[in-house]
């Protein structure tokens, strides 16, 4: 299940530079800079939205502070895309794509000691 992430694309003064604003505080109050896919290492969700958002394409370099990402897109790239890939983000189970099974859950639990 998960929830959707309300997303506001927000116009950037600089050519090549898409600014996103989201309705979930990804970083606190630190920023988090992404050069490569190579730099997002941790398991935290901001870790995983720039690794998603490089798989995604288009995207040079990401910062994120708060709420509000901002991506250098690729020499003539869009970035018309990256919005849904921000608004899935806590989304765990897609269409086409089915949840574990109670067996399935069972079967994969250690056995209870008596």
């Amino acid at each position: 299940m998960g929830q959707l992430i309300t997303v506001v694309v927000k116009p950037s003064p600089r050519p090549g530079v898409v600014r996103l604003e989201t309705n979930r505080n990804l970083t606190g109050m630190g920023h988090e800079r992404f050069r490569a896919p190579s730099d997002a290492t941790g398991v935290r969700p901001v870790d995983e939205l720039a690794r998603r958002l490089f798989a995604a394409g288009g995207v040079d370099s990401i910062h994120v502070y708060g709420n509000v990402i901002t991506v250098d897109l690729a020499k003539g790239a869009t970035g018309d895309h990256l919005a849904d890939v921000v608004r899935e983000l806590f989304v765990h189970y897609v269409p086409g794509v089915l949840p574990p099974t109670d067996e399935e859950l069972m079967g994969a639990a250690p056995a209870a000691s008596a």
